[in-house]
């Protein structure tokens, strides 16, 4: 009779022969062919409804945008050729560069742009932000549109370009006509990559095609920014949920890379010599997040006492398990960069358990289960639920923690319903630097209510020191907003930061070349040998 944990990696290895027997039947030449293994499950194809990375790095793929950051964080046009400003800052105009083709033959105009910043404009919070300063959105001619805005609005190239939560990706006018609440069923982009719908089969493989018709830009690759060059046929995401799964397939040749290598395999990854373990994007941080619309975190003594409870040391040895992988960091922006500071109000990341259950005694608590969300497969989260379900209790919570998939986490996440209704109170998961380094760029970082990110935190004051930050030039004054942002996060019990971790990907020495330095994970420029 097999143990659990054998039964459980047969299961493993029928999925990974399951996943290769379709591929097998198309005979490619294996330097044409890139496999890898993305840090979890597509099931969500919008990289505007969600802000999830698996779907973001899908659409850095079939999609392209019109400005990209470069290694250094620099702004740099993409799919724009030429752009000027006005001397008042207010009008900016905008000229597409030629070549630029839809996968279904169509040309990318102004109409097409102009249809897909509105629609991004209202999920992303700083697109939000954008569009309630703009005074028209018109296009000139077919290639060129124009943005102006009442006032001078000084992060329109920042905007523009943001690599991550959510990128500003431009479809196709009638794709970008579906409303921003729903998602959108064509992943018809202009991007290096065409997704292969037909051989589309979520828990098993994700195809991509070549875009031949694509005309990279002349620079060198750098960020999201320069040439997006392709030099494989077809690249296939092989989804394998399992961590000692993803390191035997590397390991055998049986996948070229793996995007986010699970810390459990480091160790043996790293001691294997025919393999490369790389720090392509910078380091990343773990959030706490709560919903904020249904009892109990409705009460910001209540959210307080669940961000009382935090032991990011605790935490974060129980998912990264290497010290060299993580360190604890109590500022909501990542250590050592120009916004974090040790301002963070009555949060230390170390637990406080009286604290917390005084908190909950004199706001009432009345005892009803929290609903902790934990996404079982997915092996880059899913030490941390366990591990904070039992902090919880130590703080005086009754915890339900309920286990689930990551992407019926992600779609989850959405719903606003009582938890007796398929609704959430807390889950965890992870952000990078392209994400929490700037206020305005951190989707979690809203007190717009129901216009916000998923929690749907309402606070205005949150929201008068974001607009001033967003009209403020003065760096000094942008670092002392952003330090009484932080400060407003804590005090109202929004989220709270676990730790900030090493994000490594690794691949076949020898084989495979070409990783891009960027903010975020992209898989243009490499080669296969």
């Amino acid at each position: 009779m097999l143990s659990k944990r054998n039964l459980k990696a047969v299961v493993a290895g029928a999925m990974l022969a399951a996943a290769f027997a379709t591929t097998s039947a198309f005979a490619q030449d294996a330097a044409k062919v890139l496999r890898l293994v993305p840090q979890s499950d597509l099931k969500i194809l919008d990289p505007i409804w969600t802000t999830a990375f698996v779907t973001r790095n899908h659409g850095y793929a079939v999609y392209d945008t019109l400005f990209g950051v470069d290694e250094q964080g620099k702004v740099k046009p993409q799919m724009v050729d030429k752009y000027t400003t006005s001397a008042d800052g207010k009008t900016w105009t905008f000229t597409l560069r030629k070549s630029l083709e839809f996968h279904d033959g169509k040309p990318v105009t102004s109409e097409d742009v102009l249809a897909s910043l509105k629609r991004w404009g209202q999920r992303d919070g700083l697109g939000q932000k954008m569009y309630a300063a703009l005074d028209k959105a018109e296009a000139v001619d077919a290639n060129t549109f124009r943005l102006v805005f009442k006032d001078s609005f000084g992060m329109v190239l920042d905007a523009l370009s943001k690599p991550s939560s959510n990128p500003p990706f431009i479809m196709p006018a009638r794709v970008a006509a579906t409303p921003a609440d729903k998602q959108i069923d064509d992943a018809t982009g202009s991007g290096p990559y065409i997704f292969k719908k037909e051989e589309y089969r979520p828990g098993e493989k994700v195809v991509y095609l070549k875009n031949t018709k694509y005309v990279p830009r002349t620079e060198a690759p750098s960020g999201t920014a320069g040439g997006k060059n392709v030099y494989v046929d077809r690249m296939e995401w092989i989804i394998l949920k399992d961590a000692q799964t993803q390191a035997n397939a590397l390991a055998n040749g049986e996948v070229d890379m793996i995007e986010w290598l699970p810390p459990e395999q480091y160790t043996a990854l790293k001691n294997n010599a025919a393999i490369t373990v790389d720090n392509p994007i910078p380091k990343g941080s773990f959030a706490l997040h709560l919903n904020h619309v249904i009892p109990p975190f409705d009460n910001p003594k209540i959210a307080q006492a669940a961000i009382m409870a935090i032991n990011q040391e605790a935490l974060m040895r129980a998912q990264m398990v290497h010290k060299e992988l993580y360190n604890s960091c109590a500022s909501v922006y990542p250590c050592g960069t120009a916004f974090s500071n040790d301002k963070t109000s009555y949060f230390t990341g170390k637990p406080q358990f009286e604290k917390a259950k005084a908190l909950l005694k004199e706001a009432g608590y009345d005892g009803k289960p929290v609903v902790l969300m934990y996404p079982a497969d997915f092996a880059l989260l899913n030490k941390f639920p366990p591990v904070m379900a039992q902090l919880l209790k130590q703080a005086g919570f009754n915890v339900d923690m309920q286990s689930m998939d990551w992407p019926t986490l992600v779609t989850r996440r959405a719903k606003k319903d009582p938890v007796d209704k398929g609704g959430w109170n807390l889950f965890i998961t992870g952000w990078g630097i392209a994400d929490n380094m700037n206020p305005m760029f951190y989707a979690p970082l809203t007190g717009n209510g129901e216009k916000g990110w998923f929690g749907w935190a309402t606070d205005e004051k949150l929201e008068k020191l974001k607009f001033e930050f967003l009209a403020s030039a003065d760096e000094a004054k942008r670092k002392e907003l952003a330090t009484a942002i932080q400060q407003r996060v804590y005090d109202t019990g929004i989220y709270a930061p676990i730790g900030e971790y090493k994000p490594l990907t690794a691949y076949r020495k020898g084989v495979v070349s070409g990783v891009v330095r960027s903010p975020v994970n992209v898989f243009w420029n490499i080669k296969k040998s």
